[in-house]
């Protein structure tokens, strides 16, 4: 199977928190010997309302503050070899830290000057259901064999308890899924679903989704999968132009609110603004609830909260999804049947045992979980001056050109950042970087950056005179309030390639 992955990726190329009691043993891998609290995680919160997680998929953090498995793994492009990414665990010195977040240092050292692709999300719950390169359905992906593509592993950076983590950035014919799997809702079981994603990144192609699937990747008919949906689709129902919106897929159907007389437009379904989005989808016999909200802070709003759509209320619908027929499935990105037109990014989601249906108090619990956990922009980021709202993601020099590139440093950490410092490193003493207009290498603020707050410099970078392929570097130091000197990384793909002459 690791072949067939390899193979398959390189056409790529051509919370307040809830206290819980640790456990001694960790449910994956081994334990820590530090004797700090980890924070909870959103499935404590489940299994503390009597509603346990079947399946806990995150690439940002740990959703048990028991869990020490791998989070995700990744591929590397130079070589094929694969590493785990592991929880980071508490220390008490220098600085404490409650750990539970995603060990991206690990990844950036492993993946530097060349590509990784995620190939695995663990499941952290007990029943294993990882996630990996989703197969062909009754759509092919475009990989060999008709898998689909693996998403690149540096493509969503982001902030998760003032560290860095990545998130799942799925781009058209991307897509994970897990088809074997056990304990998840199947016919009319009722069920708990929730996700987080990124709210700016969305398409109306199908079907981002994430949550019960068909096992054999295709469309079995109406009310085969249960699934949590966000996008700007209308061909089924949506709410009101240009979207995106918190919706369900519930398979030949996106599924919003219940109308009686039919229309597919559910006004009451709003417009998505928020960077980063809580969305729960759940259901149980004759019923169903979606309810969505700012995972940066507040509650969760109930979308809709009804009964399933039948013949009664949609004259278009000829099979019933009153009784549900799902099949339980775990998919992430794509559509029951492999459509794999869409697009979004995903950090976290998790789905209850079969028979559980969570109260909405419960979902407020694990929403104010996720509140508590601070997600936030990237703190560091580098992009091409002339591209940086939207970075093409690869930067391209001809020998001993010169291009400039913006660093930004946005100030995630809680406190003011004191003497913040911004530089590019090259990739060897033949390419140079200067802060734009001097001859200085690094540009310092000489004010204290507020929290929330952003800083930038333009720095000329000039290529050598070889042929390169591999990463910009872009490093940034600041002062603690405590007066500890902090430092933090991001990377640029470069290439450095003579013009092409015809």
């Amino acid at each position: 199977m690791k072949t067939r992955i390899y193979f398959a990726v390189t056409l790529v190329l051509t919370f307040p928190l809830i206290s819980a009691t640790s456990k001694v043993a960790a449910q994956n891998g081994a334990g820590s010997n530090v004797s700090a609290q980890r924070p909870a995680g959103p499935c404590d919160v489940y299994a503390a309302a009597g509603d346990p997680c079947v399946a806990a998929h995150s690439t940002t953090r740990a959703l048990y503050a028991s869990y020490n498995g791998p989070l995700y793994q990744v591929l590397r492009q130079s070589d094929g070899k694969t590493l785990d990414i592991a929880v980071v665990q508490p220390v008490a010195s220098p600085a404490a830290d409650a750990g539970g977040y995603a060990d991206a240092e690990a990844q950036d050292k492993f993946c530097a000057n060349t590509y990784c692709w995620i190939t695995k999300i663990y499941d952290q719950s007990l029943q294993h259901n990882d996630l990996t390169q989703a197969p062909r359905g009754g759509f092919s992906g475009p990989a060999l064999g008709g898998f689909n593509n693996l998403p690149v592993a540096d493509m969503a950076p982001i902030t998760i308890m003032r560290h860095k983590a990545y998130g799942v950035f799925i781009e058209p014919g991307m897509g994970l899924r897990q088809n074997n799997v056990k304990g998840t809702a199947v016919d009319d079981q009722a069920e708990g679903q929730y996700w987080v994603i990124n709210g700016l990144h969305y398409n109306s192609g199908c079907c981002f989704d994430y949550g019960n699937a068909e096992i054999d990747s295709r469309d079995d008919d109406n009310g085969t999968m249960e699934t949590a949906y966000f996008g700007n689709a209308r061909a089924w129902y949506h709410g009101n132009p240009p979207g995106p919106w918190v919706m369900t897929d519930q398979e030949n159907n996106l599924v919003g609110c219940v109308n009686p007389d039919g229309s597919k437009l559910c006004v009451n379904v709003p417009n998505i603004s928020w960077r980063f989005v809580t969305a729960v989808a759940k259901g149980e016999p004759h019923h169903w609830t979606s309810m969505g909200g700012n995972s940066q802070g507040g509650d969760l709003s109930v979308m809709f909260s009804g009964p399933r759509v039948n013949g009664t209320y949609d004259p278009m619908v000829n099979g019933t999804y009153d009784p549900m027929s799902k099949q339980g499935a775990i998919l992430l990105g794509n559509g029951g049947d492999n459509s794999n037109g869409s697009q979004g990014t995903f950090y976290e989601g998790a789905m209850t045992a079969a028979g559980t249906f969570p109260s909405d108090a419960t979902d407020q619990l694990v929403q104010a979980n996720i509140v508590a956990a601070k997600y936030d922009v990237p703190r560091l980021s580098l992009a091409p001056a002339s591209a940086t709202a939207n970075p093409p993601g690869l930067q391209t020099f001809s020998p001993g050109s010169s291009q400039n590139v913006i660093a930004t440093f946005t100030n995630t950490t809680g406190e003011a950042a004191g003497g913040v410092t911004l530089s590019v490193l090259v990739p060897n003493k033949q390419w140079s970087s200067f802060v734009s207009g001097t001859t200085e290498t690094s540009n310092k603020f000489a004010e204290p950056v507020a929290p929330g707050s952003s800083v930038r410099a333009t720095f000329q970078v000039t290529s050598g005179p070889a042929a390169f392929n591999g990463d910009l570097v872009a490093n940034v130091s600041w002062t603690s309030s405590k007066g500890s000197r902090q430092i933090e990384t991001t990377t640029e793909k470069v290439r450095n390639v003579s013009p092409i002459k015809i």
